[in-house]
């Protein structure tokens, strides 16, 4: 069983926390929890948000005093360790990557600062399987790990005013996708054609926590991949 902490963050929320260590098998936990609390709400619960190790729950405390609720969240993750979560449930997505150029401009400064080529660059971020952990910053940007640490690099000193939608980044062992032109300082190593949220659709990202996410080389104006193990969400 993982040790987990429940704590007050101010007056209206409370995060539970499974250590500090990011690995799936904790995110799965916390998804399961999250899951469970949209599925069967807490009295005067208003939202849950779920994140790599932790999940803060918004609530009303007029409604439910901290230690009542307190007690109700540890209820739940008695029983979600018995359920013993899995951390693979997730479908697979196989993504089209061009990258370097106009495409990825900083694959260059990254192969120079790990001591790589950027083919080398291109074929360590193409050789693993990648967790979503989480989906945040803006509307549908996954947050996918872990990169090997060949290709870790720190973010930008200073953001770009302007990132491109479907530009794939790098910072620290992490990886994502831009779903919309937004700020942003991750390093720019390719682009995909794909679309990453869409608000009309169900759900609104493509990508959801718990996914499997794995990049390929692709030539310039190819915008189509494939998906398994589930619907397509579509181009």
């Amino acid at each position: 069983m993982y040790k987990t902490c429940v704590y007050p963050l101010g007056e209206a929320a409370v995060t539970i926390e499974w250590g500090d260590e990011i690995s799936p098998a904790i995110n799965a936990r916390v998804h399961a929890l999250h899951a469970a609390l949209i599925a069967s709400p807490l009295p005067g619960q208003i939202e849950s948000v779920p994140a790599y190790i932790s999940l803060t729950l918004y609530y009303d405390p007029l409604t439910l005093a901290f230690d009542d609720l307190k007690t109700e969240i540890q209820a739940r993750l008695a029983r979600l360790e018995t359920d013993a979560p899995s951390s693979s449930s997730g479908r697979l997505h196989v993504i089209p990557v061009v990258y370097g150029g106009e495409a990825g401009p900083d694959l260059d400064a990254v192969a120079a600062e790990t001591g790589l080529t950027p083919k080398q660059v291109m074929a360590e971020h193409c050789a693993e399987t990648y967790r979503v952990y989480m989906v945040g910053f803006s509307p549908g940007f996954p947050y996918l790990g872990q990169t090997s640490p060949r290709i870790a690099v720190p973010r930008l000193r200073t953001p770009r005013t302007r990132v491109p939608a479907g530009s794939v980044a790098l910072a620290g062992r992490q990886t994502g996708l831009y779903p919309a032109a937004t700020p942003g300082g991750w390093r720019l190593i390719g682009k995909t054609g794909w679309r990453f949220f869409d608000p009309n659709r169900r759900p609104p990202a493509r990508l959801q926590p718990g996914d499997q996410v794995q990049f390929r080389s692709a030539a310039p104006g190819e915008n189509e991949g494939e998906i398994e193990h589930g619907p397509d969400w579509g181009e």
